[in-house]
C-alpha cells in the first residue's frame, strides 16, 4: 500500500514539472515572437516602412493634419506608441503631417451641397459628414452651416463638414382597399387624391366547376380589355401599406 502510495505522489510531481515545462515554453515562445516599436514620430512614411521592416511591422498612414511644428510629408503621430511592446505583424497606424495651414476655407454658406462640395475641392481640401436638417420655410439643399467656418486659421484636419437643409418629406397615406370597387370610380379616387393608375391586368377566366376546365371561344382569342365596370379583385400596393403621395397603384380586375 505504501509502495502504491509513493507511486500516486511521484506520477503527481512528475505532472506538476511536465504542466510547469509546459507553461513556461509557452511564455517564451510567446514573448519570442514579442518586439519594441520603434519611435516613427518625425520620420517620412517610406523611413517609417525602413525602420519596421526588420521587425515584422507594418505602417499605415491613416490620416493627414496640418502642423505648424511637424514639418510636411514627416509623421506626427503613432500608435502604438514608440517603446511599447507588440507582436510580430502588427500594424502601426500613423498620422502625417500636411505642414502649416496653407489654404483658406472657403465661404460655402448657402451654396447647394453639390457647389459646396466642388468648391471644396476646387481648394484641395476634403468634403466631411454632410448632415440634413428639416427647416419649415427654408429652401432645400442650402449651406446652413459649416466646420472649421468660413477664413478660419489654425485648421487642423483639411475637411470640411456641412450643415444642409433638406427637402420637404412627401406627405405619406395608408392605402385603403379598392377591392369591389368599379375601376371607373376608383380611378377618379386616385387622380383626385394625386395618386397615378398603373397597370390593369383582367383576371383570367376560371374553369368550370363541373369538369375543372377552361372553355375558350373565339372572343377569348384577343386578350380582355378592362373597362370603368370592371370590378378590382386585387391590388398593389395592398390595403393598410402605407405610401407615398403620387405613388402607382396597379389592379387586377374581372
Amino acid at each position: 500500500m505504501k509502495a502504491f502510495f509513493r507511486f500516486i505522489l511521484v506520477a503527481l510531481v512528475l505532472l506538476m514539472v511536465a504542466m510547469g515545462s509546459a507553461l513556461l515554453a509557452m511564455r517564451f515562445a510567446i514573448h519570442g515572437t514579442e518586439v519594441t516599436v520603434p519611435k516613427l514620430v518625425g520620420l517620412t512614411p517610406a523611413e517609417a516602412e525602413r525602420a519596421v521592416a526588420g521587425l515584422g511591422l507594418t505602417v499605415v498612414v491613416e490620416r493627414q493634419y496640418y502642423s505648424a511644428d511637424v514639418p510636411e510629408g514627416k509623421l506626427i503621430s503613432q500608435v502604438p506608441a514608440g517603446g511599447m511592446k507588440v507582436r510580430r505583424g502588427w500594424q502601426v497606424r500613423a498620422a502625417q503631417s500636411l505642414g502649416p495651414q496653407r489654404v483658406a476655407i472657403p465661404d460655402v454658406l448657402g451654396q447647394s451641397a453639390r457647389a459646396a462640395d466642388l468648391n471644396i475641392r476646387r481648394r484641395g481640401l476634403d468634403m466631411g459628414s454632410v448632415a440634413y436638417l428639416q427647416m419649415p420655410g427654408v429652401t432645400g439643399d442650402q449651406v446652413l452651416a459649416q466646420s472649421p467656418p468660413p477664413n478660419a486659421s489654425g485648421v487642423s484636419l483639411p475637411r470640411i463638414s456641412l450643415l444642409v437643409t433638406a427637402g420637404p418629406s412627401a406627405q405619406s397615406f395608408v392605402m385603403p382597399s379598392f377591392v369591389g370597387q368599379p375601376l371607373g370610380s376608383v380611378n377618379q379616387v386616385l387622380l383626385d387624391s394625386g395618386f397615378h393608375l398603373g397597370t390593369v391586368t383582367v383576371m383570367p377566366p376560371a374553369p368550370d366547376p363541373a369538369t375543372g376546365t377552361i372553355t375558350i371561344s373565339s372572343q377569348t382569342l384577343t386578350p380582355p380589355q378592362p373597362s370603368p365596370a370592371s370590378i378590382i379583385v386585387s391590388q398593389n400596393p395592398a390595403p393598410g401599406q402605407r405610401v407615398s403621395s403620387g405613388a402607382t397603384v396597379n389592379f387586377e380586375v374581372k
